[in-house]
């Protein structure tokens, strides 16, 4: 069996070879961005995938891709969502310390 480090450089080999794939394909898809479905930055097409109808950068396909090969998340669905839940406590958090830098 496969440790969680061989599981996680395999990933990181298959998805960087998808983005050096899609770029060797189409040169100008590096000059294509789109905004992530699930860190929702804006980012190059470029070895990105779509799942379950949302497109993920390929930053985030290593994430759900790892998180699938070592049982973590069952769907993108979750990956999301949990992300969505960081995202918005940063979120929070920003709100309340700009209040406390206004407050003082």
């Amino acid at each position: 069996m496969k440790s969680e480090k061989e599981i996680i450089e395999e990933m990181q080999a298959v998805v960087e070879q998808m983005r050096i794939d899609d770029i060797e394909d189409n040169p100008d898809i590096v000059d294509e961005n789109f905004d992530c479905d699930c860190c929702g930055e804006n980012k190059c097409l470029a070895g990105s995938i779509e799942y379950e109808g949302y497109r993920l950068c390929n930053d985030c396909v290593l994430i759900a891709e790892t998180s699938f090969a070592l049982g973590k998340i069952k769907s993108v669905t979750e990956l999301i969502n949990a992300i969505e839940d960081k995202n918005l406590e940063k979120l929070v958090n920003y709100i309340k310390d700009e209040e406390k830098r206004l407050n003082n």
